[in-house]
């Protein structure tokens, strides 16, 4: 019994003396691993701050539209930052907000680049589907009118013509022309634009001077809209169904397509007081 009760005390002293160097083992490692954490956060930060990670110059911006690389000119027109400045101190949010503010520019995205240090800016532009003409009183005691030159996209967003063409100095402007005030168009342009885009006859000029009268300049000649509203694509689909009116009659002769009402269109000639209404396929 007392060699039994001895060999006992011998593996409870074993064991105590494992478990002792086991908890000095684990708490040996935790040093080691603070150590560790401690050491790379410290050289990153190290790393961080030396002066390679700085934003010198907009030559280390690369700004591209699409697959297009656009000029360190132009990337200094589009970015307003001040140099130099530490790479982690940028935010590529707000610079992508800032890009989104301007008319010429539908999105942006904005990166760091680790190597060579710099930006990596991806922007997508607005595509001018019309150029405007706004005339703006220059002397209201002569009322002389000048005209402001402009570009409109499919939404409706306005567009300095300067602004787009500094990005696109080769690029053919849109043929269609619309006339008048923003605010003559704005509400209704998605619905035009949309109905005049689908159209099988040429639409070249959109006048909106006139509320009550929205005038559209085509291949068959003016048409009379009369006030934009919900029947315009109506209108629309009944000016194509005239599109071939020109092999009955003289183009010179007619003075305007009179399509207020879409269901009784009327064709105004030159002759006072001649009016003629034509027999429209599918016309209820």
């Amino acid at each position: 019994m007392a060699g039994i009760i001895s060999v006992s005390r011998t593996d409870l002293a074993q064991r105590r003396k494992k478990l002792r160097r086991q908890r000095q083992m684990k708490i040996i490692q935790a040093i080691w691993r603070t150590i560790a954490i401690t050491s790379l956060a410290s050289g990153l930060l190290w790393v961080a701050v030396q002066p390679m990670w700085m934003l010198k110059a907009s030559k280390q911006i690369v700004m591209k539209s699409g697959n297009k690389l656009l000029s360190d000119e132009t990337t200094r027109s589009l970015l307003v930052l001040s140099y130099p400045q530490s790479l982690w101190r940028i935010e590529p949010s707000a610079i992508a907000n800032s890009l989104k503010q301007q008319p010429t520019i539908a999105n942006a995205t904005v990166r760091r680049r680790l190597f060579p240090p710099g930006l990596i800016v991806d922007i997508q532009e607005r595509v001018p589907v019309a150029v405007t003409q706004t005339p703006t009183v220059q002397n209201q005691s002569t009322s002389n009118k000048k005209v402001t030159i402009g570009l409109l996209d499919a939404s409706g967003v306005w567009i300095p013509l300067e602004k787009y063409t500094s990005l696109n100095p080769t690029r053919k402007l849109p043929n269609l022309r619309v006339i008048g005030l923003p605010k003559q168009y704005c509400l209704y342009w998605n619905q035009i634009h949309q109905a005049i885009s689908q159209s099988l006859v040429k639409v070249m000029e959109i006048d909106c001077q006139n509320p009550t009268n929205l005038i559209l300049k085509t291949e068959l000649g003016n048409v009379h809209l009369g006030t934009p509203g919900p029947q315009l694509s109506e209108q629309i689909k009944v000016l194509a169904q005239m599109r071939h009116i020109t092999a009955k009659l003289n183009s010179g002769e007619i003075e305007y397509i009179d399509l207020k009402n879409p269901e009784l269109p009327l064709v105004q000639m030159n002759q006072k007081n001649s009016k003629l209404t034509p027999k429209i396929p599918g016309n209820i």
